[in-house]
């Protein structure tokens, strides 16, 4: 590992606390009384106060020193006098460990006194400060210069995603989405709660990947040598707590699904899925939408919320859209009564890209994702899917060819989806055999297996019921204004990191010229470089050696080359 200059600064100031016997990373409780947050609401002149955090920046005058503590909860002036801290001759706690050995980033603990300044900035002067933490590495911190410019902000959206522990730290703001995430689990569960219905667990490994139409991550139990699946959705286990009696069961339940990445997907994701006995997807259209307004309020203290250009206004009632009604609105063909072909033909029309392994349901929901999905920016309900498309919701009352299904579209995405629930074991080997049948066609989202046990369960019998799934990542990209998932996910997936390589100055004004060219040389490229043989050498083997550039002994000579 090769470290920067400011790194390796930092590791010879450790080594100096550690000569001077103290311990930059104490074992031992340190007491803080006192918050940021706390100080600035309560405060009063001349309390005693004990506070711990980072340090965040300091302007050292001499015997004097203002600097801003951050803690968890926002951050708090700090004033520091030698004479305070160091009442007897001895000035080297403030003269040689606060001036010289302390740097930004580092947790500190501070015992002090609070006062106003001048200026009325609430204060805490400093009777005595211990090192909780030192920080090896330099916050990545954005520079003001004397014109106001903020420079070296850290916005890289990579950078941030990948290191998000730095994120949080020097952009504080991000934190706002995280208790925001937070709040809204909380408003759910809550709701839930005083609904009567029960929070449960179900199994993340799976025999059988069953309850989505989706690709699953496989995995192997070695004692049980068996193949077994991460969950892509908690629905079957569910239902089965039905069918043993539970009248409403719920789930905040990790999902992970072997599929594509941008931004709205990631292939882990939190989903809640509820289901009540006795209840309709009727029933659940008036929870989903009483639940959201809920969920808004206690999030943003209003109904309403911005997401992109678009305001929002989760405010029940929503406007309710059979998916028969929205494709004819906006492509004019009527799907009710058509046959496969027959709409696989629409799609072409249309401009939808489509294939032969695509079943009737397949199609229509290729055709509403592709001209209609869009066009819903209030929340909408969209309601009575054709019954290809639904393998495990019940049949429509009034018309065998749809299911009593909904799906809540919020800015052209999909929220929330819930049925009446197939509850007849019949039925439901029929359509899971029907899934068979497309899997083995070619369609790579069809269940590809049967869940034989989740059929046994539903002939001991389960009562009617409603069940309702809703993306937790994305309802929270909605109500925070995020158009990324990944800004409300703590760690995201992202690709394998590049290794980063330190470089001398003198070997990446070598790189850099031969990047240029991409290959030289050698001897001309020496040339250029201007250095001397033992300079020469040295570069060109921490090149190589970190597999920058290599050699290659040609007819024509020797040339150096970029990996």
């Amino acid at each position: 590992m090769q470290l920067s200059e400011q790194e390796l600064v930092r590791r010879e100031k450790l080594a100096k606390l550690r000569e001077l016997g103290i311990n930059p990373y104490p074992a031992n409780l340190y007491p803080v009384k006192n918050t940021s947050k706390s100080i600035k609401t309560n405060f009063k002149q001349g309390e005693q106060v004990v506070i711990a955090g980072r340090l965040m920046s300091r302007r050292i005058q001499g015997n004097a020193s203002f600097a801003e503590l951050q803690d968890a909860e926002g951050r708090i002036q700090l004033y520091f006098n030698r004479d305070e801290i160091c009442s007897g001759d001895d000035k080297t706690k403030y003269n040689t460990v606060y001036k010289k050995l302390l740097d930004i980033g580092d947790f500190i603990g501070i015992e002090g006194e609070l006062f106003t300044t001048k200026v009325g900035e609430k204060t805490v002067m400093v009777k005595d400060f211990t090192l909780l933490s030192k920080a090896l590495k330099p916050l990545p911190l954005p520079k003001l210069d004397a014109e106001g410019n903020i420079h070296d902000k850290f916005d890289d959206p990579e950078l941030r995603y990948r290191q998000r522990y730095a994120d949080l730290v020097v952009n504080p703001h991000v934190k706002d989405v995280f208790v925001k995430r937070t709040k809204l689990f909380n408003a759910m569960r809550q709701f839930f709660n005083d609904a009567g219905y029960f929070e449960v667990e179900t199994p993340v490994l799976q025999p059988i990947a069953g309850g989505a139409a989706a690709r699953p991550f496989v995995t192997h139990h070695n004692a049980l040598d068996v193949p077994l699946y991460m969950r892509i959705a908690n629905e079957l286990y569910l239902k089965r707590l039905i069918v043993g009696g539970f009248d409403g069961v719920y789930e905040f339940s990790k999902n992970f699904r072997n599929e594509g990445m941008d931004r709205t997907h990631n292939p882990e994701f939190t989903a809640m899925e509820i289901y009540v006995a006795y209840k309709d997807y009727n029933w659940m259209m008036d929870f989903c939408e009483r639940l959201l307004e809920h969920c808004a309020i206690a999030v943003n203290g209003t109904t309403k919320a911005t997401f992109g250009k678009h305001d929002i206004d989760f405010k029940a009632p929503y406007a309710r859209v059979t998916m028969a009604d929205s494709i004819k609105e906006f492509t004019g063909f009527d799907i009710t009564g058509k046959s496969e072909s027959e709409i696989r033909e629409a799609a072409k029309a249309m401009g939808v890209e489509v294939d032969e392994t695509m079943g009737k349901g397949k199609l229509i929901d290729e055709i509403f994702g592709e001209k209609c999905e869009g066009n819903y920016i209030q929340p909408t309900f969209i309601t009575d899917y054709p019954k290809e498309m639904s393998p495990l919701c019940k049949e429509h009352r009034d018309n065998p060819e749809l299911t009593e299904r909904f799906e809540l579209m919020v800015c052209g995405k999909e929220i929330a989806n819930a049925y009446s629930e197939l509850n007849d074991p019949i039925d439901q080997r029929e359509r899971f055999e029907h899934q068979l049948e497309l899997a083995k066609k070619g369609d790579e989202e069809a269940t590809a297996t049967i869940d034989y046990d989740f059929l046994r369960a539903l002939e001991y019998g389960m009562p009617p019921t409603s069940g309702m799934g809703i993306g937790m990542d994305r309802l929270i990209m909605f109500l925070t204004n995020n158009q990324s998932i990944q800004e409300v996910l703590f760690f995201p997936q992202m690709r394998p990191e590049k290794k980063t390589v330190a470089l001398s100055d003198d070997a990446k004004t070598i790189f850099e010229t031969l990047r240029k060219t991409e290959r030289l040389p050698l001897s001309d490229l020496k040339l250029q470089s201007g250095l001397s043989n033992k300079k020469w050498d040295k570069c060109i083997k921490e090149l190589t050696k970190n597999s920058l550039v290599k050699l290659e002994k040609t007819d024509e000579g020797l040339f150096v080359g970029v990996v």
